[in-house]
C-alpha cells in the first residue's frame, strides 16, 4: 500500500471557501480512480489548511492519479498555486 499525508496551508485566507470546493471535488473524481483505496480531505478553519489522507494499492495507483482528471484539471492548476504544500510519505502501521 502507498500512503500520502499532505497539508495544504491556503495563502490567501479568503481563497478557503473555493479551495474547499475545489478539494471537494477533486476528492470525490479521486475515489473512483482505479488502485484508490481512501481519499480524504479534512479541513481546519485556523489557519486554514487542508489535510489529504490518500491510501493507493501501491506507487503505480498514485503515480497513475497524477494523469486523471482531479489532478490535472483541478488540484494541480486551480489548488496548488494558492497553497503552500507540505507531503508526507507515510506508512500505515496498523489496518
Amino acid at each position: 500500500m502507498f500512503c500520502l499525508n499532505v497539508i495544504l496551508t491556503v495563502k490567501e485566507a479568503s481563497d478557503a471557501e473555493e479551495i474547499q470546493g475545489l478539494l471537494t471535488e477533486a476528492c470525490r473524481l479521486s475515489r473512483t480512480e482505479p488502485g484508490c483505496l481512501r481519499f480524504d480531505v479534512y479541513y481546519s478553519e485556523e489557519p486554514a489548511t487542508f489535510v489529504l489522507v490518500e491510501h493507493w494499492e501501491d506507487e503505480q495507483a498514485w503515480k497513475n492519479h497524477r494523469e486523471e482528471k482531479a489532478y490535472q484539471e483541478i488540484y494541480q492548476p486551480q489548488v496548488m498555486p494558492r497553497v503552500e504544500r507540505v507531503a508526507h510519505r507515510v506508512k500505515l502501521l496498523l489496518e
